[in-house]
């Protein structure tokens, strides 16, 4: 019979950023849920960075689990007290959620961690220094697919996000008709990308048709007037 290695005990900190999620029973890395907290006259509250007095109330971070334990009172059972959760507590995570990674857009920029315009973030695609492609849902499809070919070409190609029209980014990041970024490798696209993951429990990070685009071909057009940004 072949022994089984005995597992390796977690550290203290290891076991401080874990959390049991309130509908699976499962204990699971607090990056991939949702905090929440009693907020005024006993209402569940979304806290995504965690810093509301009282003690976190966690839920995997997907819109079944969030619904669920609303739905099944689970908040009042773990903290054995009357608390309303509001029918659409788990579209106000999403919108929360939406804002926070906008915001994040917004420190990279200030940052130097994110670049856009389509010539630099063409340089940025090829020279393999882009962790994320943010692309307006209402970019011009030319750009985009040359975009997204050379990103495809890549090893690892690196993902792409399309949540926010040109104006929302453009706002965002103090730029002027914003359509392509990229967010730049390093500690702060790492830390992007866990509530972008996060997301993704809630919503699709980018329209269905362009996964299924192929890239541009030799010679393609450059982009129409306008995709500049």
């Amino acid at each position: 019979m072949t022994a089984v290695a005995p597992r390796t005990p977690k550290t203290h900190a290891e076991a401080s950023r874990e959390s049991r999620d309130l509908v699976s029973g499962e204990v699971r890395p607090r990056e991939t849920m949702i905090r929440f907290a009693a907020g005024p006259e006993g209402r569940v509250t979304p806290d995504l960075a965690g810093r509301l007095p009282g003690r976190g109330l966690w839920v995997a971070a997907d819109r079944a689990s969030v619904e669920a334990a609303a739905r099944k009172g689970l908040f009042s059972r773990a903290a054995r007290a009357a608390l309303r959760a509001d029918p659409d507590l788990a579209a106000q995570v999403e919108v929360l959620l939406m804002r926070r990674l906008l915001d994040g857009l917004g420190l990279a920029r200030r940052a130097g961690e994110l670049v856009f315009g389509f010539e630099k973030v063409l340089a940025a695609v090829s020279g393999g220094r882009a962790a994320w492609l943010v692309e307006a849902l209402d970019g011009a499809s030319d750009g985009r697919r040359k975009i997204l070919g050379a990103a495809r070409r890549m090893s690892p190609a690196p993902p792409v996000a399309g949540l926010w029209t040109g104006e929302e980014l453009s706002l965002a990041l103090g730029g002027e008709n914003v359509i392509h970024t990229a967010f730049l490798a390093g500690r702060g696209a790492d830390r992007w990308t866990l509530d972008v993951q996060r997301l993704s429990g809630f919503r699709p990070l980018a329209p269905d048709s362009w996964t299924e685009a192929s890239p541009s071909a030799p010679g393609a057009p450059d982009p129409a007037p306008g995709e500049g940004f």
